[in-house]
């Protein structure tokens, strides 16, 4: 540890984000610190230093570190250890991983788009994955069950494949931009399916309530539609610039006739475009809607907002996790 760093006198809150959340700037960089790929580089030794002065710090010894070295070490913890649980999680389950395994999937499935074996197997590929996402974040307060993982994963596999194989049939006579926009549209129909199955409990028993002061005060099926659709959103805006700036230079450099004669070239640039594009996508548009969201109790259920209403000193606006 370095000497010159001053000591915290205050004590700091790190289990809130380090940035102010109720501002964009503040939520990017916040998600640009979870998700940065160089978290993966960390050595087991550098993970268990960081859970030791992380766990330290929480229950209230002095770690003789100045404030930016506490933010790191924190930073390398959430990177690779459960918020709930503290487990260590599997590698390429961790939103550090986001953007290196994405940016290969992708590339991937923009590259090999053509024929049908090659579309089901990385449609397959990318479905897989996001079911390890999902399964190693689960929530430990109220895990997803494995039978429901299985059933969310079957249908968006299913979905994607449907879309990818259908949309390649209809657009053989179209431009060829439009078929390599195919594997963007099976992706944002995938997401349809997948993110309302792996929060079906949500939707059918509402989210939790809280006032501004952390007080649970109801269940609201609203929010949890609002919530689930903030998520889909900023889930396909993510995808949306590595899947459709590449095809669109490739299709320039098809024309040019460049890919003719450098066929090698396309897989390694479309990775390579996919990685630049989530590097910065993936923080932003996590970062557009607040995690912690707000709303008013006029737009609630009238059974909900009735009960919130009678409760003492009731808040017109009440809170929910967004979930990611």
């Amino acid at each position: 540890m370095t000497n010159h760093c001053p000591v915290i006198m205050n004590r700091v809150n790190i289990d809130e984000p380090r940035w102010d959340q109720g501002t964009y700037v503040g939520r990017a960089k916040h998600f640009f610190t979870i998700t940065n790929p160089l978290n993966l580089l960390c050595t087991p030794a550098q993970l268990d230093e960081a859970k030791i002065v992380v766990d330290k710090y929480r229950g209230g010894e002095d770690v003789n570190l100045g404030e930016d070295e506490l933010w790191r070490a924190k930073n390398i913890y959430d990177s690779a250890f459960h918020p709930d649980t503290g487990e260590k999680m599997t590698l390429i389950g961790r939103m550090s991983a986001q953007v290196p395994m994405n940016m290969t999937i992708t590339g991937c499935m923009l590259t090999f788009y053509k024929t049908t074996p090659a579309v089901v197997f990385w449609q397959w590929i990318n479905q897989s994955f996001n079911a390890i996402v999902n399964y190693t974040n689960r929530s430990g307060d109220s895990p997803v069950s494995v039978q429901q993982l299985g059933t969310s994963y079957v249908l968006a596999t299913g979905g994607a494949l449907a879309t990818a194989l259908g949309l390649n049939s209809l657009v053989k006579s179209m431009p060829p931009l439009i078929g390599r926009l195919v594997p963007f549209t099976a992706v944002a129909a995938a997401n349809c399916v997948n993110i309302p199955m792996m929060r079906m409990r949500e939707l059918q028993d509402g989210v939790t309530l809280v006032d501004q002061n952390g007080n649970k005060v109801g269940q609201s099926k609203t929010a949890a539609t609002r919530g689930i659709a903030a998520v889909w959103i900023s889930r396909v805006l993510m995808a949306a610039p590595g899947m459709v700036l590449p095809p669109i230079l490739m299709n320039i450099l098809e024309k040019r006739g460049t890919l003719k004669r450098m066929p090698w070239i396309a897989a390694p640039l479309q990775v390579a475009l996919c990685g630049v594009c989530l590097t910065f996508a993936t923080p932003a548009c996590c970062a557009l809607f607040p995690q912690k969201a707000s709303i008013a109790l006029s737009s609630l259920e009238p059974e909900v907002s009735d009960k919130i209403r009678k409760l003492p000193n009731a808040p017109e606006i009440v809170y929910y996790n967004k979930g990611l």
